[in-house]
């Protein structure tokens, strides 16, 4: 984390939510008090929407609107206009990584969970917005979305740390969150091997990060990365303004310049 003002200071709150721990760090050289205040009014929020959104997209909760999905209950024509809108989206990226990123599981069930944890760090960022905040970072289990600097004010980054998928303990390095404010991670290092390769084959790339514009982006690019392989990672390059940085499973990597310039 890069080193703050006297006048500065960085707190910052975590959650469990779908799965995973979710941070909020908040960059403030407010009042202490108010600034504590400030923190735990925008924790509030953020944590609210993304347990709004669990309950409504996991298929580990029975009575979730996704799991009666999955269980022949409901239809997609008779879901909520959320599931029906982040379903469009889903099939929208499906078309657009030619099959790479999917919205169903293998057997056919319908699973959004590729796409839903960005869906809420894209909520929750208009939540910090409507707030006034403006210098901070949320961080949803290696999704990463940042607003203005951790020294306000300035043009500093902030910096996202990228775990080792083979040592858990260890990063593979620091990228500064400058031009591109969203970075997504997706592979085994987090939640293990859940992503199924094209045509069923084993995923060539243990572990994909990207940096994008927006977490949307990020994080369905890297899922499709990781289930795509070489052709994907070629093709996300070529089509949109990312950097990727891709671990294969022998350890070896493959990153693009802007990532090679981060190291």
């Amino acid at each position: 984390m890069p080193p703050t003002s006297d006048s500065t200071r960085l707190r910052a709150r975590t959650f469990r939510s779908m799965g995973t721990v979710v941070s909020l760090t908040v960059a403030s050289g407010h009042y202490a008090q108010t600034a504590v205040d400030e923190l735990e009014s925008a924790t509030a929020v953020v944590e609210d929407k993304f347990a709004e959104l669990d309950l409504t997209f996991s298929l580990y909760r029975d009575g979730s609107e996704a799991s009666r999905l999955a269980r022949g209950e409901l239809t997609l024509a008779y879901a909520s206009e959320s599931m029906q809108d982040l379903y469009v989206e889903a099939a929208e990226w499906r078309l657009a990584t030619e099959g790479a990123f999917t919205a169903e599981r293998p057997d056919g069930t319908l699973d959004l969970s590729g796409i839903v944890k960005a869906h809420a760090a894209r909520e929750a960022a208009l939540s910090l917005e409507a707030l006034g905040l403006r210098d901070w970072c949320l961080n949803a289990g290696g999704d990463v979305l940042v607003s203005g600097s951790p020294r306000p004010g300035t043009e500093q980054p902030w910096i996202a740390g990228i775990v080792d998928p083979q040592d858990r303990q260890s990063l593979l390095g620091a990228y500064p969150m400058a031009t591109n404010r969203a970075l997504a991670t997706s592979g085994s290092a987090e939640r293990g091997h859940h992503i199924w390769g094209v045509g069923g084959v084993r995923p060539e790339f243990d572990q994909v990060s990207v940096s994008a514009g927006d977490i949307i982006t990020a994080d369905v690019l890297a899922t499709a990365i990781v289930a795509g392989g070489t052709r994907t990672l070629d093709q996300a390059v070529g089509k949109w303004n990312v950097e990727v940085l891709a671990v294969r499973r022998d350890g070896t990597l493959l990153a693009t310049p802007g990532f090679r310039k981060a190291a």
